[in-house]
């Protein structure tokens, strides 16, 4: 949601700062978050309504959960095949103790990786 706020090309700056070939992808939980959010209207709807046409319209892949809280599921998921992007000061923690890389807005219009 981030992202859509800031006008910020993921697709381009993931490129930009990973190394190597990526699929991005979000959980089906995420995507409820954002139907609640659009729900709610105002500014944050908004936001949120533009950043689900994008990862609809960019074709991401959304992964099935059993439930569950979604940042509960992202730091169980993390792992060397999967890097978490997000601007949540609590799950960026639970991540870098877990030693897994963050992807991060760096200076509102850029996206940086941070290492644990």
């Amino acid at each position: 949601m981030e992202c859509a706020k800031n006008r910020i090309d993921i697709q381009t700056e993931l490129t930009r700062v990973l190394d190597f070939s990526f699929e991005i992808a979000i959980l089906d939980r995420t995507m409820e978050e954002l139907d609640e959010i659009i729900a709610r209207g105002k500014k944050e709807g908004q936001a949120a309504k533009l950043a689900r046409t994008i990862l609809m319209t960019k074709q991401v892949t959304i992964l099935p959960t059993m439930g569950g809280h979604t940042d509960n599921l992202l730091v169980e998921m993390a792992d060397e095949n999967h890097i978490i992007a997000t601007m949540d000061r609590a799950l960026k923690q639970r991540l870098k103790r877990k030693k897994q890389d963050v992807v991060i807005i760096r200076g509102m219009k850029k996206l940086a990786v941070v290492g644990a």
